[in-house]
């Protein structure tokens, strides 16, 4: 049974959770900032898959793919989030935003960043989620089917018909959107 075991993991015991956290949190906090939209929302929801994770660690180390693994709890997380969100608030039309004052890295380029954050905020959940692996995270359908356990067709209808709803968003010409 030993002979099964890296050497390196024989000798030293499973990778520190803390160290991993070290290494791959800011990766984690992105893939959630993009999926919620929120900074603070990120936190929780990363903080919220990383709880869970600690206590089932010693197995979590021994899967093929620790990231993929993670990154999946961390998907989990931000769908019961999301579910939590829905039902707790609800957006109001009558609010109107409040003067802001321009600062570093406003202009043009930051005004399209917005406008494409808010269009990805609108589409449904599954189909952010879809987009956000494909193109933010860069993985493949494969891997997303795989990570959000649904089969790599319906990953494909989610990103086609997100892109989609993005090119609308952006005019005929889909502002550069390319599958």
């Amino acid at each position: 049974m030993k002979a099964l075991i890296p050497d390196e993991v024989a000798r030293t015991g499973p990778p520190a959770f803390d160290s991993w956290v070290a290494a791959r949190g800011p990766a984690l906090l992105r893939l959630a900032y993009v999926l919620t939209g929120n900074a603070a929302d990120a936190e929780d929801v990363v903080q919220d898959a990383l709880s869970r994770a600690l206590p089932r660690w010693e197995r979590i180390v021994q899967a093929d793919d620790v990231d993929a693994y993670v990154k999946r709890m961390v998907v989990n997380a931000h769908t019961s989030w999301w579910r939590k969100f829905r039902r707790r608030e609800s957006p109001s039309s009558s609010v109107q935003p409040g003067g802001t004052v321009a600062g570093p890295g406003d202009g043009p380029a930051h005004d399209e960043r917005q406008r494409l954050w808010a269009a990805c905020r609108a589409l449904p959940e599954a189909q952010r989620t879809a987009v956000v692996l494909r193109y933010y995270e860069q993985l493949e359908y494969d891997e997303i089917a795989a990570l959000t356990g649904v089969a790599e067709g319906t990953v494909r209808s989610r990103v086609s018909r997100g892109l989609a709803v993005l090119r609308a968003g952006y005019g005929a010409d889909g502002g550069g959107f390319d599958e």
